[in-house]
C-alpha cells in the first residue's frame, strides 16, 4: 500500500507544516512498495531503450517517465507520446516545441529520443535523475488527493526551473508559464489574476502578466521569481489567496475590479 502524506492543515499554515515534514515523508512515500517496485524496474530497463517506440511499447517504464513529468493522464496517448519523443528537439517545428505545454519540451528533452537528439538513457545517472522527479511528482500527486493547492505548490520548483532551462527569452518563459495548465493557476492566484484573463488576447495576457509580476516581486524576470525566496513568496501568496476566495473573503468580481485598476489600459477590456 503507498503512504498517503500526512496534511492536516490548509493554506499556507498547511504548507509550512509539509515542508517541516516533507523530508521524512518523501522518504517514507519512496519506500513503499507499488513505489518501489515501479521506480525498480525503470532503474533496471530504461539503458535498455534507444528509440521513441521502444519507450511506448513498455507501459510500466512509460508511466514512470510521463509520471516524472506531471503527465500521467497521456498514458494511452501513446501514438500522441511516441510522436513528441521522435520529433525531438532540434527541429523548430518539432511538435514538442510547438505545444503551448512546455512540460511537454522539458520530456522530450530529458530523454533525447529524436531524430538529431542524442540519446540520454543510457546514461549512468539518467535512470536516478528521472526517478527523482518520478517520487517527487507522485507525492505531490498523493498530496492533492486531499488538497489539490498543495500538489500545485509542490510542483511548483521543478516546473519554473524546467521553463528557464528550455527557454532563452524571458518572453518566451512567460509564454511558457501562460501554457502550463498547472503552474499558470499558481500565477494567476499569486498575482490576484482572475482566471477569465485567459479570453483576452495573449499579448494582452503577457502585458497583465508581467506587469503584475512587477508590481509583486519588483522584477518580471522569470529566473528572478524562479529563485528560492520569490517562489516561496509566489506560493504564500498562491495559497493566501486561494484559500481566500474558497471561503469567500474575496469575490471574483473584487478582484477583477483590482486587476483594472492596476495594469496597464490594453487589458482593461478584460470582463470578469
Amino acid at each position: 500500500m503507498t503512504f498517503q502524506p500526512v496534511v492536516p492543515l490548509t493554506g499556507y499554515v498547511g504548507w509550512r507544516f509539509l515542508q517541516r515534514t516533507l523530508e521524512a515523508q518523501q522518504d517514507t512515500f519512496n519506500q513503499s512498495q507499488p513505489v518501489v517496485r515501479d521506480t525498480n524496474y525503470f532503474r533496471e530497463n530504461i539503458a535498455k531503450v534507444n528509440t521513441a517506440e521502444e519507450l511506448v511499447a513498455d507501459r510500466r517504464l512509460l508511466s514512470v517517465a510521463l509520471g516524472a513529468f506531471g503527465l500521467d493522464d497521456d498514458i494511452n496517448n501513446k501514438f500522441f507520446i511516441e510522436k513528441v519523443l521522435s520529433d525531438g528537439i532540434v527541429e523548430e517545428d518539432a511538435l514538442a516545441n510547438r505545444l503551448s505545454d512546455k512540460r511537454y519540451l522539458a520530456f522530450a528533452s530529458a530523454f533525447g529520443l529524436g531524430n538529431g537528439d542524442i540519446p540520454r538513457t543510457g546514461l549512468t545517472f539518467f535512470a536516478d535523475e528521472i526517478v527523482g522527479r518520478f517520487e517527487k511528482q507522485q507525492f505531490a500527486r498523493a498530496v492533492g488527493d486531499s488538497n489539490q493547492d498543495m500538489r500545485l505548490a509542490l510542483n511548483t520548483d521543478d516546473s519554473l526551473n524546467d521553463i528557464v532551462a528550455n527557454n532563452q527569452t524571458n518572453t518566451g518563459r512567460w509564454f511558457s508559464i501562460m501554457g502550463d495548465a498547472p503552474l499558470r493557476k499558481v500565477f494567476e492566484n499569486a498575482l490576484g489574476l482572475p482566471s477569465s484573463i485567459g479570453t483576452i488576447d495573449i499579448d494582452q495576457q503577457l502585458v497583465a502578466f508581467q506587469d503584475r509580476a512587477m508590481a509583486v516581486f519588483g522584477t518580471d524576470d522569470v529566473s528572478e521569481i524562479a529563485n528560492p525566496d520569490n517562489q516561496e513568496d509566489l506560493i504564500r501568496l498562491f495559497l493566501v489567496r486561494s484559500e481566500a476566495s474558497q471561503i469567500g473573503a474575496f469575490s471574483s468580481g473584487s478582484v477583477a475590479l483590482s486587476l483594472l485598476q492596476s495594469i496597464p489600459s490594453p487589458v482593461q477590456k478584460l470582463t470578469p
